[in-house]
């Protein structure tokens, strides 16, 4: 009993290698194409089709080549493109695809590697064409989404020229810049243009200011020449009132105008003190000092 042992391990493992060769499972995530001799024959889990689970195969003449059944991305390298108005510009972009004919894309491009670097080119050539007939301001902002359009026709129409066996779903540019040499000479000529703008802007500033400075000195210069002609009128009026009052006033008494007179002579030359006057005792000047407010 014991000397069966081996042979039935070997049995055993045997049937093992058999049965994984014939049995496999596909993930409903996955589709598979079945290739035997190196001839793809079959597709399981196709698109359009859901039947994932455990399958079977010929042993050791049949191969499974699993490919995704999801929508898959591609980051195209970096592109240079002319624009129509001369401009160069950085253009990266991506591409989102599905396999649409696995069988067709096995014999053409036979894995995914292979197929990215196919889609790739045919996106770069289309973005040459189409970009290159539009100016710069319309692959930025200007007609972006129309452009993006027929690049994804454009590119949709080459792989299925070329029998990729892929449906392209969209073709988009994440960025659309200048090169790195030109964007420097770019933003020294805005630098330079704001910098002129600026100086233009405080040059005008500083000629209101002046213009405001000069019209407000004239509108002082108005207003206190104005203030003083109306202050020498008062003035004028009021030394025409006083004058008349003091004639109507010593009109009606000649002894008290006289008397008036005389002390503001007396205050006039008498109050600065160092005044010296030379004067006879008898003078009229002081006849108001030794006969009092009655002097004739």
């Amino acid at each position: 009993m014991n000397r069966n042992l081996p042979v039935l391990g070997i049995l055993l493992a045997g049937l093992l290698i058999v049965l994984s060769q014939v049995f496999f499972v596909v993930d409903q995530r996955k589709q598979a194409v079945v290739v035997k001799l190196g001839d793809p024959v079959r597709v399981i889990n196709a698109p359009g089709e859901g039947s994932p689970g455990l399958k079977a195969k010929l042993p050791f003449i049949e191969n499974v080549v699993l490919f995704d059944k999801r929508n898959l991305a591609i980051e195209a390298a970096q592109e240079e493109i002319t624009a129509a108005d001369q401009q160069r510009l950085v253009v990266d972009a991506f591409v989102r695809y599905r396999i649409s004919n696995p069988l067709q894309y096995y014999r053409t491009l036979r894995d995914e590697q292979t197929a990215s670097d196919r889609i790739e080119r045919l996106a770069n050539s289309s973005l040459r064409q189409i970009l290159g007939s539009a100016t710069s301001n319309d692959i930025i902002s200007g007609r972006r989404n129309e452009l993006m359009a027929l690049t994804k026709a454009d590119v949709a129409a080459r792989a299925k020229s070329s029998r990729l066996g892929i449906e392209i779903i969209d073709v988009r540019i994440k960025r659309a810049d200048l090169p790195a040499q030109i964007q420097q000479s770019v933003y020294r000529r805005m630098q330079t243009s704001r910098q002129q703008e600026a100086a233009r802007i405080r040059a005008q500033g500083e000629q209101e200011k002046r213009e405001i400075i000069a019209g407000a000195d004239k509108e002082v210069a108005i207003t206190l020449a104005t203030a003083r002609e109306q202050a020498e009128t008062t003035r004028g009026e009021g030394d025409a009132l006083r004058t008349r009052l003091f004639a109507q006033s010593f009109g009606k008494d000649p002894a008290f105008a006289s008397f008036y007179r005389s002390m503001q002579a007396y205050e006039s030359s008498l109050g600065q003190g160092d005044t010296t006057m030379v004067l006879s005792p008898d003078s009229a000047f002081f006849k108001y000092f030794e006969r009092g407010p009655n002097a004739r």
